[in-house]
């Protein structure tokens, strides 16, 4: 895995989302404008965790290297160095894939 060139502030994680599905489950092949956003990915950076109000950092319950479920429309695409990644708050994560 690549260094990722972005660090993630308070809550924030860093996904690289997985490939959009070019066939249906009934066998029709999608065109590239018919392709839906993915909302499955693999966390590649996390931020250190949201500051509370005691002044300590509260821990996130994901890692690097965790595939994750999001939501549809959550988080913002960024772009870095040619590659798109998917920026979101902890919070707008869905579930961890267990292994």
């Amino acid at each position: 895995m690549a260094r990722l060139k972005m660090k993630p502030l308070d809550d924030r994680v860093v996904v690289e989302q997985h490939e959009a599905e070019d066939m249906t489950a009934g066998g029709i092949v999608l065109p590239e404008q018919a392709k839906e956003k993915p909302t499955r990915g693999t966390v590649l950076a996390v931020g250190p965790g949201k500051l509370l109000d005691s002044g300590n950092r509260g821990p996130l319950s994901v890692k690097v290297g965790d595939d994750v479920f999001y939501g549809k429309y959550a988080g913002t695409d960024v772009d870095v160095d040619g590659k798109k990644y998917t920026m979101l708050r902890e919070s707008d994560l869905l579930a961890v894939v267990e292994k």
